[in-house]
């Protein structure tokens, strides 16, 4: 479904991603883990095509995305669907335009049709009846929710998750990790998740990856994450001060 080799991106003279190689299968929800800064959202950015890399190739249901032209590309883009960090919803839209923002830039469909489903899309995620609210009116976890509604509107064969729990407490972080259990199951998607959320990441995965130094460490079922033998990892996993990570900053320094 999603396939990574190689995968090389740089900003000038930082090195973000060094040879990413990451096989994501049909219908799974796998979770990239790492820390601030490595990468992550870079990565789901140049799946996604956002993004172009100095080296290496990605592939999109068979398809080599790298050196497509752009219009061949946008109608790869239109198979995802991605939740932003921060929602980024527009303020001076209502949540009804919001969530139907993409939907109508890409196929344009009657306005009926769109207020169909942008009802549809907000009942999936718990929010009915709030059409005519505007993001200024709404808590972190609805703006998380409203973004997500958006993200599935025009029934994208893959869903993008950049940090959903970033910002929330923990009840509406499982909140946010329930909604993407069940969209798995009722949508049949395939889901990339990034985060440094470790509850969150154990709950939603079928498989969790691991990121460091521009390179995929590790990868298992989070039983296996759990249990692994890499000190990296279980550092990062148990959130201990002390470790390799920890050594790799005080040389930087």
């Amino acid at each position: 479904m999603i396939k990574t080799e190689n995968l090389h991106k740089a900003f000038g003279s930082n090195k973000v991603l060094s040879g990413v190689d990451l096989e994501i299968y049909d219908a799974e929800t796998i979770t990239i883990i790492g820390g601030s800064g490595t990468g992550k959202s870079v990565f789901l950015k140049n799946v996604m095509g956002l993004l172009k890399p100095e080296k290496g190739r990605i592939f999109i249901d068979g398809t080599e995305i790298t050196g497509l032209r752009e219009a061949e590309l946008l109608q790869v883009q239109h198979k995802f669907g991605y939740l932003f960090q921060g929602a980024a919803l527009f303020d001076s839209l209502t949540v009804s335009e919001n969530v139907g923002f993409g939907l109508i830039n890409l196929y344009n469909p009657p306005a009926s049709e769109v207020r169909q489903r942008v009802g549809e899309c907000l009942a999936m995620v718990g929010l009915k009846g709030i059409e005519d609210l505007k993001p200024a009116e709404l808590s972190g976890g609805m703006k998380k929710r409203v973004g997500l509604a958006r993200a599935i509107a025009h029934k994208p064969k893959f869903i993008l998750y950049d940090e959903p729990t970033t910002g929330l407490d923990p009840i509406m972080a499982d909140v946010i990790n329930d909604l993407i259990l069940h969209l798995k199951k009722q949508l049949k998607v395939t889901s990339i998740v990034v985060t440094h959320d470790m509850k969150s990441a154990y709950k939603v995965s079928d498989r969790i990856a691991m990121l460091y130094k521009g390179k995929i460490i590790a990868t298992g079922t989070p039983d296996e994450i759990k249990k692994t033998s890499n000190p990296v990892v279980h550092q990062f996993v148990e959130g201990l001060s002390q470790g390799p990570i920890e050594m790799d900053v005080e040389r930087k320094d």
